[in-house]
C-alpha cells in the first residue's frame, strides 16, 4: 500500500493525477502554438539572420529623427 492508501484508490488517484496533466499540457500546447517554420535542415554556422523588429522600428525612427534635425539646420 503505498502512501497508506490501498491500490485500487492508489491507482485511481495515479490515472486522475495523469489524465488532468495531460489535459493541462493539450489545453497549453492550443494556446501556446508550436513554431513550425522551423527548417528541417538547420542553416550553416553564419547564415541565420533574426530580425530584432522592435529594435529595427527604433533605429528608423532615429534615423528619420536626425534626417529632419538635419533638414531644419539646413534651412
Amino acid at each position: 500500500m503505498p502512501a497508506g492508501v490501498s491500490w485500487p484508490r492508489y491507482l485511481r488517484m495515479l490515472s486522475a493525477s495523469m489524465l488532468a496533466m495531460f489535459a493541462g499540457a493539450q489545453v497549453v500546447h492550443q494556446y501556446y502554438l508550436p513554431d513550425l517554420s522551423i527548417p528541417e535542415i538547420p542553416p550553416k554556422p553564419g547564415e541565420l539572420q533574426t530580425d530584432l523588429l522592435g529594435y529595427k522600428v527604433r533605429e528608423e525612427a532615429a534615423a528619420a529623427l536626425q534626417q529632419l534635425k538635419a533638414e531644419q539646420k539646413a534651412d
